[in-house]
């Protein structure tokens, strides 16, 4: 079988060398490599030697450069990635904003704040989806829902001694690490 070599415009080839160094210079490493790809294809070399080159799969080149071909640079951008599907449906979702609206005392708990893991546990016991409570910090913020961390005060402490060690003592105490 014979080896696809890609023949590009002089002007392509120095337009898509000059978009290599942009995303590169922008963090996009994914898009530059394959960039990089196309002209190392136009180069001359093979998909197995760029995959040698770029340490990357041989198939993936081999996609990257049929992409380029076929739909021209738009094909070397990132596109959106699927993911997992989500587990909610929309009327879970907005059942489970309805209960996190109405307080976690209305469900139940001690607290008047809700947490992560209060969260996946009604998400648990509600729906039977079992979530970690980082992804529900996720989904909590995605819908709009703010943190809100408690504040650690010490009930019978003096407030005037409080800010004193606030303002002077602990600045002291860093300065002199």
């Amino acid at each position: 079988m014979q080896a696809r070599i890609l023949r590009l415009h002089y002007r392509t080839y120095n337009k898509l060398r000059r978009l290599r160094r942009e995303a590169e210079a922008d963090g996009a490493y994914r898009v530059a490599k394959r960039i990089h790809a196309v002209t190392l294809n136009h180069d001359g070399m093979t998909s197995g030697e760029i995959a040698e080159v770029l340490d990357a799969p041989r198939s993936k080149v081999s996609q990257w450069l049929s992409g380029y071909e076929q739909y021209g640079f738009e094909a070397l951008l990132e596109g959106q990635r699927s993911g997992r599907p989500d587990q909610l449906t929309d009327p879970q979702r907005v059942q489970l904003q309805d209960i996190i609206d109405s307080g976690p005392v209305a469900w139940g708990f001690l607290s008047g704040v809700w947490s992560a893991p209060m969260v996946a546990r009604v998400i648990s016991e509600e729906f039977g989806i079992a979530y970690c409570a980082r992804h529900v910090r996720r989904l909590l913020h995605a819908w709009g829902f703010s943190v809100q961390r408690p504040r650690r005060k010490l009930k019978r402490a003096n407030p005037a001694e409080q800010n004193r060690w606030r303002r002077y003592t602990y600045p002291r105490l860093k300065k002199n690490r």
